[in-house]
């Protein structure tokens, strides 16, 4: 021990696990970021198919060089209107971790904005909204120009259960 009554390891400053590199993207005039290791492609709207009895927020499949990829709505997800797309809105396919192993889908955005490399002390973390209120799908908040964009954990953003439902439509 050191003469703070702590040892060596825990007087180290952990390094923040949100410190890194943010494929940033707009929902409603909102700024949001995934960590870009996530993401694993950027595409413009495709056709999207129909599939019968998934939730509202899932939109469908699309084919990407021949395989299927399930896609989401993530303004209907989060309870924002919806919009007629334009040719701004993308789909990003982003890698998340489900129980059952990781699954590829693909996110409608409004807007791809930028790559940026947020550092750990320009992000606090979420503000407390109530207990009734799960938030737990947002990493932090990265204070930015003046503004503030928020991090999601994308592996968070859906429930078990709608994982389970979305994998069983491919």
């Amino acid at each position: 021990m050191n003469d703070t009554g702590k040892t060596v390891n825990q007087a180290k400053e952990p390094v923040s696990l949100e410190t890194g590199k943010y494929l940033t993207f707009t929902l409603a005039e909102e700024e949001y970021g995934i960590g870009i290791l996530k993401v694993k492609e950027i595409n413009g709207m495709m056709p999207i198919t129909s599939v019968p009895r998934t939730p509202e927020f899932v939109k469908g499949v699309i084919n990407l060089r021949g395989k299927v990829i399930p896609v989401l709505d993530l303004r209907i997800k989060f309870g924002m209107a919806s919009i007629d797309y334009t040719d701004r809105t993308c789909i990003i396919v982003v890698e998340i971790d489900s129980d059952a192993g990781t699954l590829l889908i693909g996110i409608v955005v409004d807007s791809v904005s930028e790559v940026l490399n947020i550092r750990g002390e320009e992000i606090e973390e979420t503000p407390n909204f109530g207990t009734r209120l799960q938030n737990d799908y947002i990493l932090g908040m990265a204070k930015l120009d003046g503004g503030v964009k928020i991090l999601l954990n994308i592996d968070r953003v859906l429930s078990a259960e709608e994982i389970t439902a979305i994998e069983k439509t491919v």
